[in-house]
């Protein structure tokens, strides 16, 4: 493709030179013609005007040669910059649907063994079955959710937003995950204050979720959630007590799939949790927490209240 498009930057290239070639030629001939009228009709003046006509000529070679090389060179390099994003973005595609196919084959596999196995059961077990059926198929749909709402842009997608607070927000959550924290010796301290924002109630609950799975997996006795409003922005942080993130996979982390040794799920849940933040015109980031393990900080755009 790189050749191609260099051909074509070439090509087009070299019509515009022998176009400005010949206007040169021409130009420069009449120059010459003009000097040479006084010995009009003589040999003097065929062999005079045929030399200088023939020393333009080997001029204007001289000078194409070099300038075809740099014109060459300067048309590699931007076809390299042309060519290299949708080289990316194929290969985004290309690991996009491996990646897909990988995740939704075990569903998928799973519920053809199940099926068949179904065939071969009684009314006592077929229903056991069935309801393995129905929930792995679940997990399958979730999956192609989770894999459609990637493949959007931020900027395209039409969130039904409302007026939110998020410290409620965070309460309610936190709410959810108590007896999950209790089981795992882990305490939830919850540290909120007003923080309202214009977003999608659904969405938010989805990425604070996230955070807060997430968290669950890496702390080994607190977790804590903070939120607050911090002049023209509204921030929410979820800060565990795990052995934090390096920070050269900082931003790895928010890749589709991405997951660290040992870790669970399907390495899809802060890739959406980010793609939620974009959407609503704020960020998702990940630090050091100030007592060892990270700190995730959700920035949104806040109402101000006077």
């Amino acid at each position: 493709m790189i050749a191609r498009l260099v051909t074509r930057y070439l090509l087009l290239f070299l019509v515009v030179l022998i176009a400005l070639d010949i206007v040169a030629y021409i130009f420069v001939g009449r120059i010459y013609a003009g000097e040479l009228q006084p010995a009009l009709g003589t040999p003097e003046y065929a062999r005079a005007y045929a030399l200088a006509m023939r020393n333009v000529a080997i001029t204007i070679v001289l000078f194409n040669v070099p300038l075809l090389a740099l014109v060459g060179l300067l048309s590699y390099v931007l076809a390299r910059v042309t060519i290299r994003p949708l080289e990316m973005a194929r290969q985004r595609e290309r690991d996009f649907a491996a990646e897909a196919a990988h995740e939704l084959r075990s569903p998928l596999a799973t519920i053809a063994a199940v099926a068949q196995a179904a065939q071969q059961q009684t009314d006592a077990d077929l229903h056991a079955s069935l309801t393995t059926i129905e929930n792995t198929a679940l997990d399958a749909s979730e999956i192609v959710a989770d894999l459609l709402t990637l493949a959007r842009e931020p900027s395209q997608h039409a969130l039904h937003r409302e007026i939110l607070d998020l410290a409620i927000l965070t309460q309610q959550c936190a709410r959810e995950f108590e007896k999950r924290a209790i089981n795992s010796s882990i305490a939830l301290v919850i540290q909120t204050e007003s923080a309202l924002v214009q977003g999608d109630e659904r969405r938010l609950r989805e990425l604070l979720r996230n955070l807060i799975e997430n968290a669950l997996r890496h702390a080994r006795s607190v977790i804590r959630l903070r939120s607050n409003a911090n002049g023209r922005f509204a921030e929410l942080t979820v800060e565990d007590d795990g052995s934090g993130i390096d920070a050269e996979i900082r931003e790895r982390i928010f890749e589709r799939f991405y997951r660290t040794n040992g870790s669970e799920g399907l390495g899809l849940g802060l890739a959406i949790s980010r793609w939620i933040a974009y959407a609503h015109g704020g960020a998702l980031t990940v630090a050091d927490a100030d007592h060892g393990g990270a700190l995730f900080r959700l920035r949104l755009p806040a109402i101000t209240t006077r």
